[in-house]
């Protein structure tokens, strides 16, 4: 099949973040704040979902999990569930888990808020390099745990770790825990190999656990590799790997995870702990996406890959000054923009008010990201561009 990813898709009235959510979530407003735009005139590339349709195999198991007529209390207990999941990662990444390892969640920040509550003592800290996704931060503030920050390395707009500097944090005797990125959010870096094995060694070393969250892994450049943290330490137990179909396939309102725990004390904790139900409809989802779903993701990367073509082409022309790299992985482009706006101290409202486009600024990213806006370029590129037109436009008007 060919898949039309320049069908522009209507979402208003759909109880839908991207349009009915952005000034709680952005701006921590109610309904009364107002732009100079009415909110069908905004351009959204903020929230990380897409404007792409979920894919029609996607829709269809629905419709036959529908058919079935009773959605009472549902659990996972086909072993095709597995099955169908690890033939993804063996085919896409060469890696193997056991199936008594896997779990479900109905999120990966939801799976963050409790592991880091299982994990770690009151006394004891969160570890994670900036700028990072701000719900690492906020799972440890939800458990009172203190977290530590070890910047990364930017050169020119590429992001490299400072192992000297995490090795020292990781080396604090009150560090219990690292939540590491894999791909890396916002950046976009897909680690390599051989950094990933020097996180590891540091975290190894220093008797950590790790979380690695990895629900960007699908989401790579055409070309590109991800390597599971996992696969490169398949003894260590104290590793717990996270993936998730809802960036992958545009599914995220459904709301399931897959969790691997390969320890088996913090698997207990979890099944104790976790109230374990699953949403029958998201199970057919998730399966079928694993199952059916690769063609359409290929196709899909490959759209995606001229759209940071394009993004990059338009700012080199139109703010030269702009400090833009093509992402490795992820559909999020991470644009330094504070060579024109140094005193802007929101660069979400000035954009939603000068620009009439609604992005996410580097405040939101913990640290080390001053100057920064991401941009969500899963859209059909007649938006993307026109988002491009706008921003442009606003920052030149400005000067």
């Amino acid at each position: 099949m060919t898949y039309n990813f320049d069908e522009i898709i209507d979402r208003k009235n759909s109880n839908a973040m991207n349009t009915e959510g952005f000034r709680e979530y952005i701006f921590h407003a109610d309904s009364t704040m107002r732009f100079p735009y009415a909110d069908d005139e905004f351009i959204r590339m903020w929230v990380a979902d897409m404007e792409f349709a979920t894919p029609q195999v996607i829709i269809d198991a629905i419709k036959t999990r529908l058919d079935r007529r009773i959605f009472g209390y549902t659990r996972v207990f086909d072993p095709e569930y597995y099955n169908t999941f690890v033939r993804w990662t063996e085919k896409r990444y060469q890696w193997h888990f056991e199936k008594e390892h896997l779990v479900t969640s109905n999120g990966v920040i939801p799976a963050l808020y409790e592991m880091v509550g299982y994990i770690c003592k009151p006394d004891e800290k969160v570890l994670f390099v900036t700028p990072s996704y701000a719900y690492f931060k906020y799972a440890a503030d939800f458990n009172n745990r203190e977290s530590i920050c070890s910047n990364l390395i930017n050169n020119d707009g590429y992001y490299t770790i400072d192992f000297d500097d995490f090795e020292a944090k990781a080396s604090d005797e009150k560090t219990a825990l690292c939540i590491f990125c894999n791909p890396h959010n916002p950046s976009g870096r897909v680690w390599t190999p051989e950094e990933l094995k020097r996180v590891g060694d540091i975290c190894i070393r220093h008797n950590l656990w790790i979380i690695s969250d990895e629900i960007h892994c699908d989401l790579l450049r055409v070309g590109m590799v991800h390597t599971p943290l996992a696969k490169l330490f398949p003894n260590y137990d104290k590793l717990i790997t996270c993936m998730a179909p809802s960036k992958t396939f545009n599914m995220a309102g459904f709301m399931m995870s897959n969790i691997i725990i390969p320890n088996s004390d913090l698997r207990s904790i979890w099944k104790e702990r976790h109230y374990n139900f699953d949403n029958p409809l998201s199970i057919a989802a998730t399966q079928a996406a694993y199952a059916y779903g690769a063609d359409w993701l290929d196709q899909m990367r490959a759209y995606l890959d001229e759209n940071f073509k394009i993004t990059g082409e338009y700012l080199a022309e139109h703010l030269p000054k702009a400090k833009y790299r093509i992402s490795e992985a992820t559909y999020l482009a991470w644009v330094n923009v504070g060579n024109y706006l140094p005193d802007e101290k929101s660069l979400p409202l000035f954009f939603a008010n000068k620009a009439g486009v609604l992005l996410e600024g580097g405040n939101m990213f913990v640290a080390n990201s001053d100057g920064y806006i991401r941009l969500n370029l899963a859209c059909p590129r007649s938006i993307v561009k026109e988002g491009l037109r706008r921003i442009c436009e606003a920052i030149n008007n400005r000067r």
